[in-house]
């Protein structure tokens, strides 16, 4: 049995898409653990550049593509991460677990991971209590509002405009994207301290992947406790949300492999802010509302014909020093047509807003939705991200990296759709 150095490297992960990489980001610099996320698969150059780190990410896409592409990207990229030789090895998806047999299908991830990285099984872990998601008996619950929903139920992810949840029990939403037979350690085996005993008997029966129930952080730390002693007899390649990070960080701090975590101050104010939003969640759209009833300047781009006039009186305003956001939604209601959203879009969405910076010389940004902040933060030529400060849960603020770039440097957030009370453009403006 090997035992991880106490300074070493503790693990390695791939987000299925940015926000979600940030995510896992923060709860990294929050326990006090140096981590970097990179925005491509990194070189020796840009490893040698964060050796000091102990955790390292990789910010990817795989959440809007298909199963062709995951087959030809996915297995480098397990490569790679089973080279760095952390214990942990985390494929990072949304606590909202929104998937499909043919976009960002987690069980066609899930069985690539087993095969690169040679494993019995992997464990599954989705429930994500600091972010209102619970998983009881297989079946996932997510807060909205302050009610808690059963994910099929969900106000927001039942009509996904990708990826609609119409399946709350995992088990079975997985077994429409692999023929693999996923057991599970529910919260009864958690609460009575026999789950160590249901996992032995899920893999004598064949699972080849494991769900653990999660309604609290204790069930969490007992199902990171199971994953670590798997971790240092060989390396894990684990499936879930940033709950399975915050579990296993708290398990290090009791093994004394990390320290006490660290007090982290609130970031500077900024001047203006500018805001590229894709997303169609209600969340979003309130806090567009809120943010134009409060001196934000708001554009509209739905027509791209038409956004060289929107984005021109943008820049107009942000040389007047106020704060803008640019909209492709305003609520699912708005969205006509999921195929405007694809790649190709978000892609277009980014070098527009690479162009408003370079032009407007604004040096805090904020990108709301899943799929937007992937493809249009790859189009800013960053090569990776760190944590800067704490803002609200999963939408923390980083700071880009690109030597030799007028963007080094550049700070911003990248938010998913659910993420943020309705003011949360101007806390990301006032850093409070």
């Amino acid at each position: 049995m090997r035992k991880p150095k106490s300074k070493g490297l503790l693990y390695a992960y791939y987000g299925d898409d940015f926000t979600g990489s940030t995510d896992v980001l923060e709860a990294l610099a929050l326990h006090g653990v140096p981590a970097v996320l990179f925005t491509h698969l990194p070189d020796e150059r840009s490893l040698k550049a964060f050796a000091g780190c102990r955790a390292i990410g990789i910010a990817g896409e795989s959440r809007s593509r298909n199963r062709a592409w995951m087959n030809r990207h996915l297995p480098p990229v397990f490569a790679a991460l089973r080279a760095l030789g952390a214990p942990v090895n985390h494929y990072k998806v949304c606590s909202t677990f929104d998937s499909s047999p043919r976009i960002g299908s987690i069980g066609r991830a899930m069985e690539l991971g087993i095969e690169s990285f040679r494993l019995e099984f992997a464990p599954i872990v989705v429930g994500a209590p600091h972010l209102g998601r619970y998983v009881a008996f297989g079946n996932l619950f997510a807060d909205a509002h302050g009610a808690v929903h059963r994910i099929d139920r969900h106000p927001t992810m039942r009509q996904h405009p990708v990826t609609p949840m119409n399946e709350a029990d995992l088990r079975l939403h997985l077994a429409g994207q692999t023929p693999m037979r996923i057991g599970m350690v529910d919260l009864q085996a958690l609460q009575e301290g026999s789950a160590r005993k249901r996992l032995r008997a899920e893999l004598a029966a064949g699972a080849k992947a494991v769900l653990f129930d999660g309604i609290d952080d204790a069930m969490l730390d007992t199902t990171a406790q199971l994953v670590w002693e798997q971790a240092i007899k060989r390396p894990v390649f684990a499936v879930g949300s940033s709950g399975l990070a915050h579990g296993l960080l708290r398990h290090w701090r009791r093994l004394g492999l990390i320290g006490e975590s660290p007090a982290l101050a609130a970031p500077a104010a900024a001047e203006r802010i500018l805001v590229l939003s894709g997303s169609c969640s209600p969340v979003t759209a309130r806090q567009i509302r809120w943010a134009r009833q409060h001196g934000f300047e708001t554009r509209l781009l739905q027509d791209p014909k038409d956004w060289g006039a929107q984005t021109r009186k943008a820049i107009e305003a942000l040389a007047r020093g106020e704060s803008v956001v640019l909209y492709t939604a305003l609520g699912p209601e708005s969205v006509n047509g999921r195929e405007r959203y694809d790649k190709a879009y978000s892609m277009a969405l980014g070098d527009r807003l690479r162009e408003m910076l370079l032009v407007s010389g604004v040096r805090r940004i904020l990108i709301a939705g899943g799929d937007t902040s992937t493809h249009a933060v790859r189009q800013l030529g960053l090569s990776a991200l760190t944590f800067a400060a704490p803002l609200a849960p999963g939408a923390p603020l980083c700071r880009g990296h690109a030597a030799g770039s007028p963007l080094d440097g550049l700070e911003l957030v990248l938010k998913g759709g659910q993420i943020g009370f309705e003011e949360f453009f101007a806390q990301v403006r006032d850093g409070r």
